[in-house]
């Protein structure tokens, strides 16, 4: 669970500081949603405002929007929006649309399998 925490010690004059600094425990809700891709492609549904919200937020880009509007299944549609969200801000704004767009369930659903 720590894997990836530093631990420095810090000795100002008689009095020892340890400082722990958590890193990487952040990416996880990135690594969450990479882990259960299969699964949320089938809960998300991305027509009825998600990428919309997702162009307001800056989590797509007007090119990216035209390509997954493009695909042609919905299921594919989610599939591509997950293939695009490549850091933990953009995926913190996934879920504020997600919330936005009524769909409590898949954010429900993500907190249900972390770790």
């Amino acid at each position: 669970m720590y894997e990836n925490i530093w631990l420095y010690v810090i000795q100002p004059i008689h009095i020892a500081v340890l400082c722990i600094i958590f890193l990487d425990q952040a990416p996880r809700r990135l690594a969450n949603i990479r882990r259960l891709k299969p699964d949320l492609t089938n809960i998300i549904e991305p027509d009825f405002g998600l990428l919309d919200h997702l162009l307001r937020l800056g989590v797509l880009t007007r090119p990216q929007l035209a390509d997954v509007r493009s695909q042609r299944t919905a299921y594919r549609r989610s599939e591509a929006v997950l293939d695009l969200l490549v850091s933990e801000d953009q995926c913190d704004k996934f879920v504020v649309a997600l919330q936005r767009t009524d769909q409590q369930h898949v954010v429900n659903f993500l907190s249900q399998h972390e770790g």
